[in-house]
């Protein structure tokens, strides 16, 4: 799974599941696109794509299940990409970042990697633990990022993750 083939998936509920538009829209081929969709369907063992043919329709019900988890995770690494810029002024610093299992495995490592290489003088804490537990890291500060299922939004923090530097909102 890779980043690449999650803007696959969000464009092309955006842009109508027309296939062209969307390899406009991400610099690419319409063959990489159906490329990048077939992968990840492969990879996560369902259909995302209700099909006639070879043309997308619509979202099948797992896609419709999944298309909301893939946005808050481009969500996820776009916020964690502004909280890098934070930094840019300065040579050093602190940033905390809580995840459970899944996004901290699947989500990160490529962002963690280009935080890195961007930031070498930034100590960059990793927290793993359950939507609760990360929601709690938020809360008590010890956590600038959180990053959870849809389950955080069952816990007191609701869609709104209440963190040191402000109010991290979990939509589009």
């Amino acid at each position: 799974m890779n980043f690449q083939q999650l803007r696959s998936i969000r464009e092309t509920v955006r842009c109508g599941f027309n296939l062209t538009e969307v390899a406009a829209m991400l610099h690419t081929s319409q063959p990489g696109v159906s490329r990048q969709i077939r992968e990840l369907e492969q990879e996560l063992g369902v259909e995302i794509f209700a099909r006639a043919g070879k043309r997308l329709t619509g979202l099948t019900a797992p896609g419709a299940t999944l298309l909301p988890i893939v946005e808050r995770m481009l969500l996820e690494a776009e916020n964690l990409r502004r909280a890098g810029q934070d930094f840019i002024s300065r040579s050093d610093g602190r940033l905390s970042v809580a995840a459970t299992h899944s996004q901290a495995r699947y989500a990160l490592p490529h962002v963690v990697r280009d935080f890195r290489a961007l930031f070498p003088q930034v100590t960059l804490h990793l927290h793993q633990g359950t939507p609760k537990q990360v929601a709690e890291m938020l809360l008590t500060g010890e956590a600038d990022i959180g990053i959870a299922t849809e389950a955080l939004a069952r816990q007191p923090v609701g869609l709104c993750a209440w963190a040191r530097r402000g109010c991290i909102r979990m939509q589009r």
